[in-house]
């Protein structure tokens, strides 16, 4: 692997945010973006339930993390880390989506290209809810954005990177969500409804 400063790291959330938890990794790394600035090296993208066309994104890094909701069959709001050979195992576990059985295709699909990742770590949480059409994260799930935050920069840290805290905030065009879809606003529409 080419060494620390040249390696290609993609960071990834991946769910959908209409299904209530099942948007925990979009709101992860839409969160992770709006408090850390990282070195050109680093992509952060909302994989939201794109499925195989994240195809290249996986082809063009060396390392990848995610961020996704999981059910591991642990207690809702847990977090458990994943990594390298086991992530697809977990990405396919027990069908919650369609983006799920679409990100373990993905990876098989990498694989069979001969350019998969060297390292893959998955930051996963336990879901509460996903049948909430259009409802927000439930509260075990949404007191894990900070903690999966936290164990990211450490993961990042493995890896030779430093998330920096932003000084001054995003603006609009440099968020990963926009139209009211922003987790902040999303939210305040789902509780008002």
């Amino acid at each position: 692997m080419p060494n620390n400063a040249a390696k290609r790291i993609l960071v990834l959330g991946i769910g959908n945010i209409l299904w209530a938890d099942e948007g925990f990794g979009v709101r992860v790394v839409e969160k992770f973006h709006r408090r850390y600035a990282v070195p050109e090296n680093v992509t952060v993208l909302d994989g939201g339930t794109q499925g195989l066309y994240l195809v290249h994104f996986l082809e063009e890094a060396d390392c990848v993390l995610i961020f996704d909701a999981i059910d591991y069959g642990l207690a809702p709001g847990t977090l458990k880390v994943v990594r390298d050979a086991e992530v697809p195992r977990f990405t396919g576990a027990k069908k919650m989506s369609l983006h799920q059985t679409g990100f373990q295709e993905v990876i098989s699909a990498a694989e069979l290209l001969g350019r998969c990742p060297r390292h893959l770590a998955l930051i996963g949480c336990q879901p509460l809810d996903l049948e909430d059409w259009g409802g927000p994260l439930t509260k075990p799930v949404r007191d894990q954005i900070g903690p999966a935050i936290e164990l990211a920069g450490e993961i990042l840290g493995e890896w030779g990177v430093t998330a920096t805290p932003r000084s001054e905030p995003l603006s609009e065009s440099e968020c990963l969500l926009a139209n009211d879809i922003d987790h902040l606003r999303y939210e305040m529409k789902a509780r008002s409804a």
